[in-house]
């Protein structure tokens, strides 16, 4: 009989030490990005190269992303700040680097110092959209699984203020806050990947900082082309919108298109469509289109579009560049 309680009771220590330390249990902690983590590019053309117009899009250039850091790819969200691109991980890492001519200068890591869980896993950590001030410094990143946004410093070294807003904890989990975008005005906008329906998906409108409680909240509904799914936002300069959407197909191929919203259809409660301005497609684009970023040169809208290899290392990471016609 003591035997037996023994071994129930080791039984229980076990089980236990696999609930509260994951790695026991075969959840290794997601490798982390090193400080230098040695980017290079690669030019990239689909076959037959590029055709002269995607829709409303002119392609200036596409590059496949290479680096020996375990931690590289992955890529859900692209940003850009003081010259730099900033592309996040779905494990809580960024890259950031200068482009100088076709080349990555200046690579850098960064890890997100704190996040939702305890940062075992992807599901601790799966940051799905970033959004970057260029005034004050600060970085907003939403957490998927969890639904909450986190206001980091401009380094990424330090967690401001967090929140997980009421009106976003009946978003699916692994479908949730997958975009989110700050407008010209200094509201912000999260769109759910999936869900209330097949025809809509969950939206909500900020009138400030989601991370401060003095910010109000208003849910509304954005309806993306049929079977496709929101996955980043940008702002474009006249403050309308660019939604990117993108679709998987079996056995393995994806397709993205990009709609543009105007800024006046944001309201609360309202039912949100937009023109679709371009479609990412096999033979050009059949992988993962996960974040979009908008910039200027020369009075020109630049718009920047990554990848996501889902971490598989036979998939490469693509970054290309448009210019909006």
């Amino acid at each position: 009989m003591k035997a037996s309680r023994r071994a129930v009771r080791w039984a229980l220590s076990v089980a236990a030490i696999l609930l509260v330390v994951p790695r026991y249990a075969g959840n290794e902690r997601l490798p982390l990005i090193d400080d230098a983590p040695g980017v290079t590019l690669t030019r990239y053309a689909p076959p037959g190269g590029w055709p002269a117009r995607i829709g409303q899009l002119v392609p200036i250039a596409g590059y496949t992303l290479h680096s020996h850091d375990p931690a590289f790819g992955g890529f859900s969200a692209i940003g850009w700040r003081g010259g730099r691109a900033y592309l996040m991980s779905d494990g809580g890492n960024l890259v950031s680097f200068a482009l100088l001519g076709d080349a990555a200068v200046d690579a850098r890591g960064h890890v997100l110092p704190d996040g939702p869980g305890v940062g075992w896993d992807r599901a601790d950590r799966d940051s799905e959209s970033l959004a970057l001030d260029t005034a004050s410094d600060a970085a907003w990143v939403g957490y998927e699984n969890q639904n909450e946004i986190w206001r980091y410093s401009h380094d990424f070294r330090r967690v401001d203020r967090r929140s997980a807003p009421p009106v976003m904890r009946k978003w699916v989990r692994n479908q949730g806050a997958e975009a989110l975008v700050r407008l010209r005005n200094g509201r912000f906008v999260a769109f759910a990947e999936r869900k209330p329906s097949r025809q809509e998906r969950f939206a909500v409108l900020f009138s400030g900082d989601p991370t401060d409680p003095k910010t109000t909240a208003a849910p509304f509904r954005f309806i993306p082309p049929d079977r496709y799914d929101p996955s980043d936002a940008a702002v474009l300069p006249d403050g309308d919108l660019l939604i990117l959407t993108r679709r998987f197909r079996y056995p393995f191929s994806f397709s993205a298109k990009l709609v543009r919203v105007a800024s006046a259809a944001l309201k609360p409660r309202a039912k949100v469509t937009g023109e679709v301005i371009a479609t990412l497609a096999s033979p050009v684009m059949a992988e993962n289109c996960e974040g979009i970023a908008v910039t200027q040169e020369g009075g020109a809208t630049m718009i920047w579009i990554v990848t996501d290899n889902d971490g598989m290392a036979v998939r490469p990471s693509y970054l290309m560049k448009f210019r909006l016609d």
